[in-house]
């Protein structure tokens, strides 16, 4: 049986619009479900930077990551940080996420304190009620951390670096 002009039409209509969205049966950027705000798309497979156990927005529940042999040796990290997932980016860039149990304003301070004393100099940074960042060099290192508190670890707050080579 041959399809009527307004069938064949309206088929055509759907498949070009189909092309022209690129519809697929899954969406393309999705993000994975509870993923967090720090949480960027991978240049990386996903098997190089296993994320420490833990439920979306809660405290890990495994060990600490290592941190990876490319972190620089001099940049401070706070005291029992656990190392939740580590992620090598096009450019040399390093992605290297924690999360602190020292609470927002303790781990805001041992930024602000320690970056300074270890060579690092803050610029750009910002600090809001629940969340704050920075960029920071030093002679071989550029880079950025941010701070976000966590909703369900008590005293808990997310700390990113991203660091790469001085240019």
């Amino acid at each position: 049986m041959k399809p009527s002009p307004l069938t064949a039409v309206l088929i055509g209509a759907v498949l070009s619009v189909a092309a022209a969205t690129g519809c697929s049966p899954t969406p393309r950027h999705a993000e994975p479900a509870g993923a967090s705000p720090l949480t960027a798309p991978r240049a990386t497979p996903p098997s190089a930077g296993q994320p420490a156990d833990a439920a979306p927005g809660t405290c890990p529940t495994a060990a600490s990551l290592p941190l990876p042999k490319d972190f620089p040796a001099n940049l401070p990290v706070p005291s029992g940080a656990v190392v939740t997932s580590v992620e090598h980016r096009t450019g040399d860039r390093l992605v290297v996420a924690t999360v602190v149990r020292g609470g927002f304003d303790a781990t805001l301070a041992f930024l602000q304190r320690r970056l300074p004393k270890a060579g690092y100099a803050p610029k750009d940074g910002e600090v809001e009620e629940d969340d704050a960042e920075s960029n920071f060099s030093s002679a071989t290192v550029e880079g950025r951390w941010t701070l976000r508190k966590m909703p369900d670890c008590e005293e808990g707050v997310y700390l990113t670096y991203l660091t790469a080579a001085a240019s």
